[in-house]
């Protein structure tokens, strides 16, 4: 690797603009990368969502969610199907192998469902596949001071949302909350059984009314001439004066305006407010290249000026994500500078001298402007994820930087300072920080092993601190020696002292090798052990930067009710102190559905943004005292962030099997046996959700089912029956027959139009009364019920290890498997596939160790400081009391390369003496010679992390607290034992050989 030095002491000029060239390509880089929350990651996964309002759960499984399943049996890459079905919906979710092409895998679902035809009144089905892409980059809120008329919604749709789709490097723009004009027909059903007109009658009123028919080509005047017939209803005093075709000859006619009364009315399907107030939210995301930073200040701009513009309207950004960008970006610079600061600390500490530390910091702006223009040509955006692998990698930028000037120096202490000394300095220590660096970079190519979502969010991160270590390595190797040669040419060096003290108890430990060895042993033995019985936990976001809240009503609760008491609510949580918006929303709409949300109708959600330093516990706490004044609804409170991070996890029991009732008897026991277990603060179960249901069962020698059926449904349901077209807009008209039975009674009472007249409902069919459970799951077709226990996401490990105990040995009906899931299992996945990769990681390193030592025992030595690191990152932890979480795992992950560089630094010199030098004389010098500047890079490297230590994690990204608390705690320990255990262990691993050389020499 001399070669590089010697090639830019040769072409000074060149090097000089390459430098100016990586500076200026760095700034045009940062100001040019797309800036986003994300990297671009699929969803190994496809939604099916179905909207069927009337259905009861049963039904909706039966006609849509199993025909659904039957015909994504066969789809490719295909893992399992987990399917949802509640009262008027039904969600549909496939999983997919890491392998498949998800965009493909959509298109084959569409293909498939597309040939089934749904049930009358069951919308369409919409599929869903989602990637971080689709993540909204802002969220509008329009509110109107004369609350949401019919022409402020209008203005909405046509005034503001096309103003938001305009801008550059918006994708697209969603409308939620507004609701569509219909036209009802509220049937008066004394009148109607005056005038004896059945129903039916009624709804074919508009059947045919508004259609536009070509009916050929005639000449017609001597010309060829298209003839089309065309209906002109459109009005609604049109529809009243509409004729009910009657069965009876000679009866008088009837208009449709004397037996009902015909109205205009806005179609709500659910409610949408924001600080108290009927809303509509814009949902809006970004252009596939725009830069999320750059969009957001334009929709912000935008809504001030719609605010001032628009007259009654007000809008307000009540999230974005360009915010959350913009606050990495500017830790990333702090945490830069803090990194570059605390390095600059120490090298003068150790060094003292100015200008030698200027020369190793010139490498952290030089390293970064190569990397960001690397991260650009590679098609890599600014995010989270990059920002936080150039946070984690500033401490390491100077690493190589400071053995080369520490070297330099040094000999320039000892030798005549000249050209010649300076290129002797490198190549002493080239093959060391080349190798260190190699070894750090191939800690990160296993991440190729890592399957699913995780390896979309870890690569990125990965690639920025490659790209971030072998830029430094460059600069090391070039600009750093040919910076020296010159600024240390005249200065006045003071003479280098030997760590006598130091060489002291190293000289000890080689006499006396089995007694630091045992110790090192005891320590690691310790550790491992703290490790299994540490908590593993969940990442968690204790900054929360907001509170989720979910009400949710017993499942029989009428809808009216549920929003009345929604809002009851809403008032009370609007009384609580430290919130910025509180947006309710209940009931589901097509709308969601599009983005493949569906909830549980009785179910009110409370999304709430706190303020900048609010006290969101506190706040959670006054949330959960109005419990109280809504007995009758289950409540539930987490802290998370915009990515739904929570500090409650969940871990889910699910059993499957084929007969309801041994599922049933099976969850009671799965319950029975948690319940009691510390740590679980609730236990719950699908099963629990129950409504009545009324079967009713025709007799098919009386009449025809589907006809009953159909009678029913438009008795009980608003039912469409045709279209209009009023003020230019085609609208739906809706029969609403008005009849709703409160009791069993007035059901057997109903009166039905048969072939032999209009007879009760309880003559020709059979009224039976159950309770059903009104959400049904599915797991690969066959049924399962879910048992959820709701544990602190610190303790998750804990309490799992406790329910698998518990479960473990329960006597299960016939036929019923149980799975645990949920966080747990997600927990155990991760945790797998990162001790995959650090194994493979630690394969990778002893290979590039082999290769430059080119043996197979010299590299045991230095992988002698794994176990060394495992000791301090347990402590660190234990200490701080930060549990084990996947972000920790990967601050291990990455002492891998860490750690290792400062025992290749050691080895390369005691190396380099042994060919003038008997092994432990070798050993002696080289740790004597490599002491400075293995302290100077663990500390500026474990000072570039104390930021991120005490800073806030930012939200979705993998540099966290727990990650810092590792490589801080673990390079700690790994250092101050390196300087004594790896020499001790070298030595035992050429112990006949060093102590032959040891009495040759006596003698």
């Amino acid at each position: 690797m001399t070669l590089l030095t010697k090639w830019a002491f040769k072409n000074k000029a060149a090097l000089i603009v390459v430098v100016i060239l990586s500076l200026v390509m760095g700034v045009v880089s940062y100001f040019t990368l797309p800036m986003e929350f994300l990297p671009e990651a699929d969803n190994p996964q496809v939604t099916v969502v179905t909207l069927g309002q009337g259905y009861d759960s049963k039904t909706m499984v039966d006609e849509v969610t199993t025909p659904i399943e039957n015909a994504v049996v066969a789809v490719k890459g295909k893992t399992n199907v987990y399917s949802t079905t509640g009262d008027g919906y039904s969600q549909i979710n496939i999983s997919f192998d890491s392998k498949t092409k998800m965009k493909e895998a959509k298109a084959e679902v569409e293909e498939n469902i597309n040939q089934i035809s749904m049930p009358e009144g069951v919308q369409k089905p919409k599929v869903v596949q989602l990637n971080t892409n689709q993540i909204p980059i802002a969220q509008v809120s329009l509110t109107f001071s004369n609350g949401l008329t019919k022409e402020n919604m209008e203005k909405a749709a046509k005034q503001i949302e096309p103003k938001f789709k305009s801008l550059d490097g918006i994708g697209s723009v969603t409308l939620y909350g507004k609701t569509d004009p219909r036209v009802v027909i509220q049937l008066d059903n004394a009148k109607m059984a005056a005038a004896h007109i059945p129903l039916q009658s009624v709804m074919g009123v508009l059947q045919g009314q508004n259609l536009a028919v070509s009916i050929g080509e005639k000449p017609i005047d001597g010309k060829m001439s298209n003839l089309k017939v065309i209906g002109n209803i459109n009005s609604l005093e049109a529809i009243n004066k509409l004729t009910i075709p009657l069965p009876v000859p000679n009866a008088p006619k009837v208009k449709l305006g004397d037996i009902a009364t015909v109205k205009q009315e806005s179609n709500q399907e659910s409610i949408t407010r924001i600080n108290g107030k009927e809303a509509l939210v814009l949902v809006i995301t970004k252009a596939d290249n725009a830069s999320a930073v750059t969009v957001g200040k334009e929709i912000t701009k935008e809504a001030k000026k719609i605010s001032k513009e628009v007259s009654g309207a007000k809008a307000e950004v009540v999230f974005a994500t360009s915010d959350m960008v913009q606050h990495s970006v500017n830790s990333m610079m702090r945490e830069v500078l803090m990194g570059a600061l605390f390095a600059t600390i120490v090298i003068v500490l150790f060094l003292r001298n100015i200008r030698a530390t200027f020369i190793t910091i010139i490498s952290i702006p030089l390293s970064l402007g190569i990397t960001l223009f690397l991260l650009w040509k590679s098609g890599i955006t600014l995010n989270i994820l990059t920002l936080g692998g150039v946070a984690v990698a500033v401490g390491r930028l100077v690493d190589d930087s400071i053995v080369v000037i520490e070297n330099i120096f040094r000999k320039t202490q000892e030798k005549e300072f000249n050209k010649a000394t300076v290129l002797e300095a490198v190549k002493e220590v080239a093959t060391a920080i080349t190798s260190s660096t190699l070894t750090t970079v191939a800690v990160f190519l296993p991440m190729g092993l890592i399957q699913g979502s995780l390896r979309s969010f870890i690569y990125p991160f990965a690639l920025t601190i490659t790209y971030s270590l072998l830029a430094s390595l460059v600069v090391a190797l070039t600009v750093v020696p040919l910076m020296s040669f010159g600024m240390l040419r005249k200065a006045k060096l003071p003479a280098h002292k030997q760590p006598v003290r130091y060489m002291k108890v190293l000289r000890w430990s080689l006499n006396h090798k089995f007694i630091p060895i045992l110790l090192a042993v005891f320590f690691f033995v310790g550790s491992i052990g703290l490790y299994f019985a540490m908590p593993k936990g969940a990442i968690d976001a204790k900054n929360a930067e907001n509170v989720a809240i979910q009400l949710t009503f017993p499942s029989q609760t009428p809808i009216d009710t549920v929003k009345n008491r929604a809002i009851e609510f809403e008032k009370k949580v609007q009384d609580l102190d430290g919130y910025k918006y509180l947006i309710t929303q209940a009931g589901t709409n097509s709308d969601a559905a599009a983005w493949g949300q569906v909830s549980n109708p009785t179910e009110a959600t409370y999304t709430v943004i706190m303020k900048d330093g609010a006290d969101a516990d506190k706040f959670m706490k006054g949330v959960k005292k109005l419990k109280n004044e809504f007995s009758e609804a289950d409540l539930s409170v987490s802290a998370g962030s915009m990515m739904g991070s929570s500090s409650s996890s969940v871990i889910t029991l699910d059993l499957v099997g084929k007969k309801t009732p041994d599922l049933i008897d099976a969850s009671n026991k799965v319950m029975d046996s948690i319940k009691g277990i510390k740590g679980v603060n609730k236990v719950t179960s699908n099963q629990e959700e129950t409504k009545p249901v009324y079967t009713i069962k025709v007799d098919s020698n009386v009449t025809n089912t589907q006809q009953i059926a159909t009678q029913l449904h438009a008795l009980m349901n608003q039912t469409p029956i045709g279209t209009v077209k009023i003020n230019e807009k085609e609208t739906v008209v809706y029969l609403n027959a008005g009849f709703n039975p409160t009791s069993k009674a007035d059901l057997e009472n109903s009166k039905i139009m048969t072939e032999t007249g209009v007879v009760s409902l309880s003559t020709i069919a059979s009224i039976d009364k159950s309770e059903q459970s009104s959400t049904i799951l599915h797991k690969d077709g066959d049924q399962y019920l879910r048992v959820s226990a709701l544990v602190d996401s610190d303790k998750l490990s804990v309490v799992s290890d406790k329910i698998n105990k518990a479960t473990k040995d329960l006597k299960l009906p016939k036929g019923v498997k149980l799975a645990t899931g949920g966080a747990s299992d997600q927990q155990s996945s991760d945790f797998a596939d990162l001790g995959l990769t650090m194994l493979a990681s630690i394969g990778l390193v002893y290979l590039i160790m082999v290769i430059t030592f080119k043996n197979l025992r010299t590299p045991i030595a230095i992988l002698m400081t794994l176990p060394l690191a495992s000791i301090g990152a347990i402590l660190g932890l234990l200490i701080t009391g930060v549990s084990i979480d996947p972000t920790a795992l990967f601050g291990a992950l990455m002492l891998i390369g860490i750690v290792v560089t400062n025992a290749i630094v050691l080895i390369d010199r005691v190396k380099q003496n042994e060919e003038h030098m008997i092994i432990r004389e070798a050993i002696i010098e080289g740790a004597a010679t490599r002491i400075r500047p293995i302290l100077m890079t663990a500390v500026a490297t474990i000072c570039a992390m104390v930021p991120i230590l005490f800073g806030d994690p930012e939200t979705g990204s993998l540099v966290s607290k727990g990650l810092a608390v590792v490589v801080i705690g673990g390079l700690t320990v790994a250092t101050l034992l390196t300087l004594v255990i790896v020499p001790v262990f070298y030595e035992l691993l050429y112990f006949r050989k060093s102590k032959k050389q040891r009495l040759s020499r006596d003698k």
